[in-house]
């Protein structure tokens, strides 16, 4: 698509299957805090927004820093590592780094999606790796970094994202939509969003964008 500048993605549950390493994150970090952890499905609705956001859904006000800085200490020794690449995304990316620039934008934070992306070797097929921070706390926070660092006109990119929170941080940039339905979100509540693309499987995403 010759009117595509950059292409935008999400890393967990996009390029990464971390459900594992995020599931037991979550599940030390109740333990360690000595209260009950919520059960699996609840967890992984935490998988896409931001940790203060789902640690905010079930903790008090104080113990919320707390629990963030548990889960990080364990996902940056353990997490990482029990996490796998979704198959053919080397392909996927070695074939779309021809033709554009590529940048990850994940409300994981950013040592650790920089940590991640060498783990696994992709590091490499990104032009800027961008993640949350106090100061872009949200995926639209994270897009506006991203675009305003490289200069990049909104309606020229896209994101590919396998949730609703990748959905509405296209919404409120104003960039394209491109949802793949093998990650953590609900295929049916991500067509709620309109997305301007679907993809079920790598290969859609080179056939819909070249």
């Amino acid at each position: 698509m010759s009117s595509l500048s950059a292409i935008f993605f999400d890393l967990d549950g996009t390029l990464v299957d971390s459900s594992i390493g995020i599931h037991n994150g979550f599940t030390y970090t109740f333990e360690q805090l000595g209260v009950p952890s919520p059960d699996a499905k609840t967890i992984r609705g935490f998988m896409g927004p931001p940790l203060e956001t789902s640690f905010a859904s079930c903790l008090p006000e104080d113990q919320i820093e707390s629990a963030i800085q548990l889960y990080r200490s364990y996902y940056k020794e353990k997490g990482v590592y029990e996490a796998q690449l979704f198959p053919q995304i080397k392909e996927l990316l070695t074939e779309l780094a021809k033709q554009y620039p590529l940048y990850i934008t994940t409300t994981k934070n950013t040592p650790t999606a920089v940590d991640m992306t060498s783990h696994f070797g992709i590091d490499r097929f990104f032009d800027g790796i961008y993640g949350s921070s106090p100061q872009a706390l949200h995926k639209a926070d994270v897009i506006r970094q991203a675009l305003t660092t490289h200069d990049l006109a909104p309606e020229n990119v896209v994101i590919v994202g396998d949730t609703k929170f990748d959905m509405i941080g296209a919404q409120e940039t104003g960039i394209k939509k491109l949802a793949v339905t093998w990650g953590f979100g609900d295929e049916k509540e991500l067509m709620t969003y309109q997305p301007d693309w679907v993809a079920h499987q790598p290969t859609d995403i080179l056939r819909q964008l070249q």
